[in-house]
């Protein structure tokens, strides 16, 4: 991009390039960032000395699977090419005749693909019926090619899986194909149906339990998405922060349970919003075309104009984003399987409970082009009623408190973003159970610091989204449900330029991101409780010489503890110039914090952290080391 400040510095331009790069075939959902293709001609690259494919992965736990054989059903073999701005590739899905789904306890959604050459990272969806059942991003071919799968835990479609009857499957991957972008993806969607264990000691359904009813999957999920035939994804297109999308849907009478889930992802000027300066600073200091709005974001979801619920959402990096040289072969938190968001309807039933048509609308605060947002209504169903009824007892949406501070002289300041928000909700429903109270409530908190110092050539971003949510139902005699998810989304970001005297710029790029989260789950038979720590950490120094990369040296380290009631798992592993160092995994619980896994506060405090950003004084080119 251009800036009409001749001083403005290469870090600062290198960074903007890094983050809103345009190529010549420009793309809705491509990443921005320095070109790939730079790096990757990089005389230090490691990936002109490979012949073989490489396998990239996204570290997470393994999904937990029954010790019987699995039934396969392939439902997707495609090469995407030219599909850019095209209908998505449909095919026709009925429950396997050589399965049997209904029996299915686990049911697993493997998404496979290989591609070879240069290319941008793509997001992509897959859709059952209009429902959502993944988000992606590819990663980042080389020339001598790369392989990576998702698998996914989709059993709670299970009430869409075995509907006997035939559904669309839709898979929107857009891709561009030209004489510099090469890589075609080649993709094969399998979905594993797994029956349970003869031994397996789970819960068969008990239609006069309402415990039973709200462990189980939902019995109809109904999409809140875009409506085919249409060009590119079915998700809705959110532009700016005035722009909403409405979902006109319709529900049974029956309903006793409703849950909202969110799939989201961000684009072009805003896939990395919580870099977004604040718009005085940019028009100080005439940065034209640099994103703006500040760093903060919000999801609204609206019921019939009235907001319901809200999402601070995780930062996901795309595998290109702010430089791929981090993610080879270890893949951003998130980066394949994009994390959806639940919000509880339930409180809200006795208003749709009419037969009428009602209204879904999706918002999202100080937005900039683009965020892409659909969503799937799991409905809880009273066999034993035609009807239900209900009403909602109370709802208080304290309003989006935010605060801006800020402190600068030309390109050198700082910017303070704080942020705080409630939502509660209570509702009762009336069913053949009897009397359901249902309370639901989100509370959030944000904080985001910006540093920049030596006229733009040092950047730090320092960031922490907390996003609670509780649910717990009552009948009038006992305790029925609960749910509660404690997050945390720590992110610091720095950027530093240093000039050589030989002329040439060393670039450091350091980045930690880390998703945290306590949950548990009451079901009044049973007791869930989990506890993940995500952290990821990566460095990246790169030698500019005449705006060309002459050397490059980087590493990614990751470490993740899941201890949960379903299952314990660890893994600590590093990579260093695509080559992964070590690999820890551990499947045993232990008593205590894991002395190895460097899973500590992502945050020191601001002085530490602008210390802990200082710029390698030399790049060891013998050692292939960064030296301090």
């Amino acid at each position: 991009m251009a800036s009409s400040n001749s001083q403005f510095p290469l870090l600062l331009s290198l960074f903007l390039l890094f983050h809103h790069l345009l190529s010549a075939n420009a793309s809705l959902h491509k990443t921005r960032h320095l070109s790939s293709a730079l790096l990757r001609q990089s005389p230090t690259t490691s990936h002109l000395n490979v012949t073989q494919p490489t396998r990239y992965f996204e570290v997470t736990k393994p999904i937990k699977l029954p010790r019987t054989k699995p039934c396969s059903h392939l439902i997707l073999t495609h090469d995407f090419g030219y599909t850019y701005g095209k209908s998505p590739v449909l095919a026709n899905y009925t429950p396997p005749s050589h399965c049997t789904p209904l029996q299915a306890s686990k049911i697993v959604l493997e998404f496979k693909a290989t591609c070879k050459g240069r290319q941008f990272d793509r997001i992509f969806g897959v859709w059952l019926g209009g429902v959502e059942l993944l988000r992606g991003c590819t990663a980042e071919p080389t020339p001598s090619g790369i392989l990576w799968s998702v698998e996914k835990d989709i059993t709670k479609y299970h009430s869409l899986l075995v509907k006997n009857q035939r559904q669309t499957l839709a898979v929107y991957l857009g891709n561009l194909i030209d004489t510099t972008y090469t890589g075609v993806y080649h993709v094969n969607i399998t979905i594993h149906f797994y029956t349970a264990e003869r031994n397996m000691n789970y819960h068969e359904h008990d239609s006069n339990n309402l415990a039973y009813g709200y462990s189980s999957n939902a019995d109809l999920i109904l999409p809140i998405s875009r409506n085919l035939p249409l060009n590119e994804g079915l998700w809705f297109q959110i532009k700016n922060s005035m722009d909403m999308e409405v979902k006109e849907f319709r529900i049974p009478r029956n309903a006793y349970r409703a849950v909202l889930e969110v799939f989201l992802s961000f684009h072009e000027n805003d896939e990395f919003w919580y870099t977004n300066l604040q718009s005085e600073f940019i028009s100080m200091n005439k940065l034209a075309d640099t994103p703006g709005n500040g760093p903060f974001r919000e999801v609204v979801i609206s019921l019939d104009g009235e907001v319901v619920g809200a999402i601070w959402p995780f930062t996901v990096i795309y595998t290109g984003g702010i430089s791929p040289l981090l993610w080879t072969p270890i893949t951003g938190i998130g980066s394949f399987d994009l994390p959806s968001y639940d919000i509880e309807i339930t409180p809200f039933l006795g208003n749709i409970l009419d037969g009428k048509i009602h209204r879904f609308g999706f918002s999202v605060t100080n937005a900039l082009n683009l965020w892409l947002i659909d969503a799937n209504l799991h409905l809880w169903l009273d066999s034993k009623s035609s009807t239900t009824e209900g009403k909602l007892l109370k709802h208080n949406v304290m309003p989006l408190h935010v605060s801006l501070l800020s402190d600068f002289q030309g390109l050198n300041g700082k910017m303070l973003t704080n942020a705080s928000r409630s939502i509660s909700s209570t509702g009762l429903i009336k069913s053949s159970y009897g009397e359901i109270t249902t309370h639901s409530i989100q509370d959030f908190s944000y904080s985001n610091s910006i540093l920049i110092r030596k006229d733009g050539n040092l950047q730090v971003f320092d960031q922490m989204i907390h996003f609670d949510d509780t649910v717990y139902t009552r009948m009038p005699s006992y305790f029925a449900y609960s749910v509660s998810s404690f997050k945390r989304f720590p992110l610091l970001l720095s950027i530093h330029q240093l000039d050589r005297k030989n002329g040439t710029i060393s670039l450091m790029t350091d980045v930690k991101l880390g998703f945290y989260e306590e949950r548990s789950e009451n079901s009044g038979f049973d007791f869930f409780f989990s506890s993940l720590r995500n952290l990821q950490s990566g460095l990246v120094v790169l030698e500019v010489e005449d705006n060309f990369v002459v050397d490059a040296l980087w590493n990614t380290r990751q470490t993740y503890k899941y201890h949960g009631s379903d299952l314990c798992y660890f893994r600590n592993i590093s990579s260093s110039n695509d080559t992964v160092l070590y690999d820890k995994v551990e499947n045993t619980c232990k008593k205590g914090p894991d002395s190895n896994s460097n899973v500590g506060i992502l945050h020191p405090s601001p002085s530490q952290a602008r210390m802990s950003f200082l710029v390698p004084n030399v790049v060891n080119k013998k050692k292939g080391v960064l030296s301090y």
